[in-house]
Formats: C-alpha cells, sequence, structure tokens
C-alpha cells in the first residue's frame, strides 16, 4: 500500500500542512493564520487565545490527515514556542491533538529544512543560492558551501518586528528608524558569526520564501486568488522590494487589505516582513529576490521519505 506522510509546520504567524504520497506528489497544501506569537515577545507566554486558535487548526488538520490515509507525520514548531516558559504545553496538546511526532526545532534545524525544500526543483544556478525564510518571530539564513550548509536564525520576524518597533498602523519615521537599527544589529550578529555570508555579497542567487515572501509576490502580481504557478519562481527586484514595504508603511491596515493579493491576517505584520526581507536584500548585494513556494514542509516531507 502506497505510503502518505505530512508535515505541520506550527510557525508565529501561520499553522500550515503538507500532505504528501510516496513519489512526493503533493496531496493537499493548507495554510491557517494562528498568531501564535502574539504577545510572546513581551509576555514570554503564548497567549490562551492564541493556543486556542492553533489547536483548533490542529484538530481540523488532523481531520484532512484521515481523509488522506496518512501513515506517518512530524509536527514542528519553531520561534514562538521556542521562546515561551509553555511551549512544551503546547507541544503536549499538539501532539494529543495530530498523533504525531512533535519537535521544537532549532534555528540551525529550521534553517536546514528550509534550504532543502526551497531549492529543489530550482534551475542551475553558477551562483550559490541564498535561502532567506521570512517567518514571525524569526528570519533563517542558510547557503550551502562547498557541500557544508551554513545558517543563521535571526531574532526578526513581521511580527515579532511589528510589536517591537513598527506597530501595526500607519508607520512614523521614528518607527521606521527603530525597526532599521533592531534589522540592523540582528544582521550585523548574522555576517559575525557566519563570515562566508561576506563572500556572497554581490554574486548571490538569493531565495526567498515564506508567508511574507509569497503575499508579496501576490501583491506584485495583482492577484485576487492565490495562484501557486504565478507566484512561484517570481523575480522581484528590490527596487520593487523597497516600494511595497513603503507603500504599505504609509497605509492602515484596513487599506492594505483592500489590495489585490493581501491575505487576510497578513495585513498588519506584512510591512515588518519587507523590512527584514529589503535589509537582506541590500546586506547581500541582491539586487532581485527568486521566490521559492517551496519551503519548510517540502523539507520535512522530504525527510520523512527519504530511506
Amino acid at each position: 500500500m502506497a505510503e502518505v506522510v505530512a508535515a505541520l509546520d506550527c510557525g508565529s504567524n501561520s499553522t500550515r500542512l503538507l500532505i504528501v504520497n510516496e513519489r512526493n506528489e503533493t496531496l493537499r497544501r493548507e495554510t491557517r493564520i494562528t498568531r501564535l506569537s502574539q504577545g510572546v515577545d513581551a509576555s514570554g507566554t503564548l497567549l490562551p487565545e492564541a493556543l486556542q486558535r492553533s489547536y483548533d487548526v490542529l484538530s481540523e488538520y488532523r481531520a484532512f490527515m484521515d481523509e488522506a490515509g496518512v501513515d506517518r507525520g512530524l509536527l514542528v514548531a519553531t520561534s514562538a514556542v521556542r521562546d515561551a516558559r509553555n511551549g512544551q504545553d503546547f507541544l503536549d496538546e499538539a501532539r494529543r491533538r495530530t498523533g504525531v511526532e512533535v519537535r521544537i526545532l532549532a534555528g540551525d534545524e529550521e534553517a536546514t529544512f528550509s534550504y532543502v525544500g526551497a531549492t529543489s526543483g530550482l534551475p542551475p544556478d553558477e551562483r550559490s543560492t541564498l535561502i532567506v525564510d521570512v517567518g514571525g518571530g524569526s528570519t533563517e539564513l542558510a547557503v550551502k558551501i562547498d557541500g557544508v550548509l551554513e545558517s543563521y536564525s535571526m531574532q526578526l520576524g513581521c511580527v515579532r518586528v511589528t510589536e517591537r518597533a513598527l506597530g501595526k498602523g500607519v508607520v512614523s519615521a521614528a518607527s521606521a528608524a527603530a525597526a532599521r537599527s533592531m534589522i540592523e544589529t540582528e544582521l550585523d550578529r548574522a555576517w559575525t558569526a557566519v563570515p562566508d555570508f561576506s563572500a556572497l555579497v554581490g554574486n548571490v542567487r538569493l531565495v526567498g520564501l515564506a508567508g511574507s515572501v509569497s503575499t508579496l509576490a501576490q501583491l506584485d502580481a495583482g492577484l485576487k486568488e492565490y495562484n501557486r504557478d504565478a507566484v512561484h519562481l517570481r523575480r522581484l527586484s528590490l527596487a520593487t522590494v523597497e516600494l511595497w514595504r513603503d507603500r504599505l508603511a504609509s497605509e492602515t491596515p484596513e487599506a492594505r487589505l483592500a489590495r489585490p493579493g493581501m491575505v487576510r491576517g497578513r495585513e498588519d505584520v506584512l510591512h515588518a516582513g519587507l523590512f527584514v526581507l529589503a535589509a537582506v536584500m541590500t546586506r547581500s548585494g541582491a539586487t532581485e529576490l527568486l521566490t521559492s513556494e517551496n519551503d519548510i514542509l517540502d523539507g520535512i516531507t522530504a525527510s520523512l521519505l527519504s530511506p
């Protein structure tokens, strides 16, 4: 009988599911905005309402897994759960709701799964490929040099930067300056921790993934409805990223939500993700970003199917 496996990602802003068969063909891919990291940066605790939103989605996903005949699965939790005092309580309930193995990923593990997923099926390129995964609470950078994967997990994400610096509404000059300072400090840490990042500057293929990048691609394409083929491997210039960053920063969340392509639940934090993304592009010397709809989920399912 054919094997079916599932990957579940409990991120800071979204809870996602990927179900594939033994040929690694996608049977189902789902995303729900759950904002698990709500208030974690300030309180150090996963809040009851955020937990309940996530639990409800996990129960829904278990039903999808039953329908698909899932044999094995892995649920991973990232930045929000890593940072929370009650993270283990969340994992215990997540295991009960889904019936699969659960793990908190360290930053390097998250980067590894993301790199494997994002680079699968990419066209060849003589340059090194650096992936940037802008999440809700953290941003992962990863590159393979001489066959060795080097990575760094920055304490930057669209939710974290929103809560610490930018706010959800129209961004003031002072808030923008605070965000830039916060981001540059983390980039300094990353480039110090991984000296090989400096060797890539100006000669790197930068691949962006996760919700902030996907939503930006939808906005830029003017898509009212998600179309994977239209946003996967879309090329976005640094000028385009900066344009959308500044445009969204000057608007209210309601105005952002009215734009074709905006995903409900991201309208109050997407601008922060673009502050991070533009800064990474500038630091790496990349004038263009290649978007990837393959991500950490694809990396996890690949590992589940590997001998």
